[in-house]
């Protein structure tokens, strides 16, 4: 670890702190229907989609309306992405006549996108047409993005609102989520991006000759070894300026390349890196301010902020100290740290940007459901790949995707006014508002779901050979890759552990079934509890309240996260990535 290392943490946090103020004042204007600077461009063209869609936008729902209809208007993007898949060959936009995709592969992507999760079980540059990238992955992007917004702005409404029956209308958040928020910054950030370096075209790919011809071995369909001399190298291009301003921004993840954030043609600078950071952390930093703001209890949205800023914190810390040590069983290589030579574990790490801005990125990714890499988590340490992997089960409550990272903290909150409320012997109270037995059912309902998935389907992988079939590492690594894969797709992160072979039909289906049961199933308890808080009445705070203002609820809510999670995770995690980092000092590799 290094001095400049952790100035450019401590740099990033920094500007996080200082733009979620404005963010969210901004999201709460937008959906409070307040004016703002861009109302004159967007108030007409939404007007006009109303009326061509049919839409009363002063018509407000029931929370099981809202719902219906968001999983609806899902359903529907969902079926008409996997026959883009399906269909893509005889389609414009396909200048290098890539084939159909595959029935399976292109289910699990259709609900791979659709659930905001972005997990690719192949290579996008030679998978994917043009036009698939951006009618298909890239609309999605926006749509999913603009999905999980206005579900979190329904649950605050739920929090806010007293003796109400609705919580608003989804048509209506949908649409500002698209006009107000995601197209206008995207557009910005897609011209800051190519200013970089970041492609942005419609060209066939280019042939480039190699400077030193290279010969590669191969297995003939005879089984007998081919030789054969490569001396040109096809370099992949496309509108991937687009789809990586909505990719962070939206914590989509999913990547125009096969290398992701990796790939010079996504990330070219280390400006692109931070900033394309900065547009993950963004709006789910600016929902924390949103929240007070609605709730008329800022205080209680920057209690919520801070202890995901301190989750945050404790996960990069551990995992830039993980990956700055190094691997002791390189015996006899200096992997300190120096002005001429990285040190630590540069193990599938881009040299550009080095430990700290590699273990910053697969932190915020892991936080947030974004799934974006620029390094492979394969390669970490035991210890450090356990972060990401741990980010992941607690739910990526620790800022989390857009929308769904608040609402998924707001189940946490639930839990710990409730366990408050035990400590004192009284009923717990959120806002002015009593925590029942219904609240509780629904958020323990959330949180188990997810643990279910992730442990179930684990289970079922490790035991059965179509599951082991596809681990390339043996031991606790492999238990670490299927646990990684299924916490990803429940969770609605998308990145990889690598080294795990996905794309076959076990996979394919299960994935694809995690995904849906990840972020609809999870959903639905949670707009059932902002909707019964609606219909309550409020009371004044009494003595006897216990404050979710100050520093004690941040040290509450932090602990019932991390509780929650040891509790539900620990077996798993030690017989994967803890097992593994013992074995490792005694000497074993995997």
């Amino acid at each position: 670890m290094t001095a400049n290392g952790w100035f450019q943490i401590g740099l990033y946090v920094l500007v996080l702190f200082l733009i979620t103020k404005p963010v969210g004042v901004y999201l709460a204007r937008v959906f409070e229907r307040e004016k703002t600077i861009l109302d004159r461009l967007f108030r007409p063209i939404e007007r006009l989609i109303y009326r061509v869609c049919g839409v009363d936008e002063n018509k407000e729902m029931r929370w099981t309306e809202y719902g219906t209809t968001m999983l609806v208007f899902s359903a529907v993007s969902l079926i008409l992405l996997y026959f883009f898949e399906r269909l893509q060959q005889w389609l414009p936009g396909n200048p290098e006549k890539l084939a159909n995709v595959a029935p399976d592969l292109a289910w699990n992507t259709a609900v791979s996108f659709t659930t905001n999760t972005n997990w690719q079980a192949y290579t996008p540059e030679t998978t994917m047409s043009y036009l698939t990238q951006m009618a298909g992955l890239a609309y999605h992007n926006f749509a999913s993005a603009a999905v999980g917004i206005a579900l979190a702005i329904a649950v605050i409404r739920g929090v806010s609102r007293h003796e109400s029956k609705t919580i608003g209308n989804f048509w209506v958040d949908l649409t500002r989520s698209f006009l107000w928020v995601l197209l206008p910054v995207c557009l910005v950030a897609s011209l800051v991006l190519v200013s970089q370096g970041v492609v942005q075209n419609l060209k066939p790919y280019a042939t480039a000759r190699l400077v030193e011809p290279q010969s590669v071995e191969s297995v003939g369909p005879d089984g007998k070894p081919i030789s054969q001399t490569v001396t040109q190298q096809v370099i992949a291009m496309g509108p991937a300026a687009s789809q990586e301003a909505i990719k962070m921004f939206g914590t989509n993840g999913g990547g125009f390349f096969n290398a992701n954030s990796a790939h010079p043609f996504e990330n070219p600078t280390p400006f692109s890196n931070f900033f394309e950071m900065l547009l993950i952390f963004a709006i789910p930093s600016g929902l924390t301010y949103t929240l007070g703001r609605m709730t008329n209890s800022q205080g209680h949205g920057w209690a919520v902020w801070s202890a995901m800023t301190t989750l945050f914190l404790v996960g990069v810390a551990a995992t830039y100290w993980a990956e700055a040590r190094g691997n002791p069983q390189l015996a006899g290589v200096d992997q300190t740290t120096t002005a001429l030579h990285s040190g630590g574990n540069m193990e599938g790490k881009e040299v550009r940007f080095g430990i700290a801005n590699s273990t910053l990125l697969a932190t915020i990714t892991t936080d947030a459901s974004c799934g974006a890499v620029n390094s492979m988590h394969d390669s970490y340490t035991p210890l450090g790949g356990m972060v990401p992997l741990v980010n992941i089960m607690l739910g990526e409550v620790i800022f989390g995707g857009v929308g769904s990272g608040l609402y998924g903290m707001l189940v946490f909150v639930i839990l710990a006014v409730f366990i408050a409320g035990l400590m004192v012997g009284r009923t717990p109270e959120y806002l002015g508002k009593k925590i029942e037995a219904f609240d509780v059912k629904m958020a323990m309902l959330s949180v188990l779901i997810t643990a279910l998935t992730i442990l179930v389907f684990g289970a079922i992988a490790v035991v059965a050979k179509f599951g082991t079939a596809s681990i390339s590492n043996p031991g606790p690594h492999g238990l670490s890759q299927i646990l990684y894969a299924y916490s990803s797709g429940t969770g609605n992160n998308g990145s990889a552990f690598g080294g795990l072979n996905v794309n076959t039909l076990w996979y394919n289906t299960s994935t694809a079934v995690a995904m849906l049961l990840g972020r609809f199933f999870v959903v639905i308890p949670i707009l059932a509890i902002a909707g019964n808080l609606a219909r309550k009445k409020s009371a004044p705070a009494s003595l006897g309240t216990f404050p979710v203002t100050g520093p004690l609820f941040t040290i509450l809510l932090v602990s019932t996260v991390l509780i929650v999670g040891a509790l539900t995770f620990f077996p798993a995690l030690s017989l994967g990535p803890i097992l593994e980092h013992l074995l490792m000092l005694s000497g074993k590799a995997f």
